[in-house]
């Protein structure tokens, strides 16, 4: 089947509609309903966009345990090059609120990467409620391991690992970004450093909210009061320094559920710390448009080559872009005064 972009935006209309009605006709429980109605949208939205294009130029193997806890066994797809020789990779992070979504939401990014010569592994987590967090970066970084203790099974040079994610798939590789660690006996003497993220609609800072945290109690079992341990944990924002991995990360600037300053925090500490990052505003589109705009995810896949394949044309650092319009990112525009406030 082949998947235009008029399919794309066809198919977003709908969702986009469908929510907007909903959310109307309800006021209790609403910031439940939201997140529910939002993940439905986006695994639709990703499965269809996921469809391959023609023959694939890679293997998908599928299924592939890389790590058990307790009786769960926690699985990844593996996309894989035909080509030869050893070539990067990129750990691909769903989204889902840390409560929903599987492996196969993001399989469109991993498509398109592993088009591009990337070793792609599209990860299941354990999710909240169930399972509080930290459990998810924990898993986050048991794959980031086992990826490197297996890398000659799969074509994979260990010293060329990136990760790609969105909404709370974004969080999770930002934090890996900021937060790995050099081989020691803690992690197995295997290294949990990446060397480049793409984060999309990512929520990277949870140490003060208006409602005191009150609203992750299902991820982090508590508030800001009883878990702040734990809030501090999560927020990418707190961990930065010189020494972490360059991170690009794309929003929309309409995005309700994670507003571009939950980012652009971030954005701003790594720039000041004088980490390659960059920022890229999607004008006028909400989570779920932002998670499928070509341009951004062009640029994304272009920062994550420029630190993985040194032969590709590098990414712009620290600029903030600003599409045109939504829904025709392609003819973007940037913005003047951000790109004079590059540090380039």
């Amino acid at each position: 089947m082949l998947v235009t972009d008029r399919h794309r935006e066809s198919l977003l209309a709908v969702i986009e509609y469908i929510y907007k009605v909903v959310m109307k006709c309800f006021t209790t429980q609403a910031r439940v309903l939201e997140m529910i109605l939002r993940a439905m949208a986006f695994c639709c939205l990703l499965m269809f966009a996921g469809v391959a294009r023609g023959e694939p130029s890679f293997e998908i193997r599928e299924k592939i345990t890389y790590s058990t806890v307790g009786d769960r066994k926690l699985l990844l797809d593996a996309f894989i090059p035909n080509a030869d020789g050893k070539h990067p990779a990129v750990l691909v992070v769903h989204g889902g609120a840390w409560r929903s979504g599987n492996r196969r939401q993001l399989r469109a990014y991993a498509n398109e990467l592993a088009e591009r010569g990337f070793v792609c592994f599209a990860i299941d987590y354990r999710l909240a409620p169930q399972h509080k967090f930290p459990a998810q970066i924990d898993d986050c970084r048991m794959a980031v391991r086992w990826i490197r203790k297996n890398a000659s099974q799969y074509k994979v040079d260990p010293d060329r690992l990136g990760a790609i994610g969105y909404s709370a798939g974004g969080h999770l590789v930002s934090l890996l970004a900021t937060t790995g660690k050099p081989p020691s006996i803690a992690n197995g003497n295997i290294d949990t450093r990446i060397q480049v993220a793409a984060a999309g609609g990512a929520p990277t800072d949870f140490r003060w909210f208006p409602d005191n945290g009150r609203w992750a109690e299902f991820w982090m079992g508590g508030d800001l009061t009883s878990k702040k341990e734990l809030f501090l944990a999560a927020s990418t924002a707190a961990f930065i320094d010189a020494g972490d991995a360059p991170l690009f990360f794309f929003n929309g600037s309409a995005d309700a559920l994670v507003p571009e300053a939950w980012t652009k925090a971030c954005f701003f500490a790594l720039k000041s710390a004088g980490v390659k990052t960059e920022f890229y505003s999607i004008a006028n589109a909400g989570h779920m448009q932002a998670a499928m705009d070509r341009s951004a995810l062009e640029k994304a896949y272009d920062f994550l080559a420029a630190v993985l394949m040194p032969e590709s044309k590098p990414a712009r650092v620290g600029e903030i872009d600003n599409s045109a319009q939504a829904g025709d990112s392609a003819h973007s525009l940037r913005d003047t005064d951000s790109s004079r406030d590059s540090d380039r």
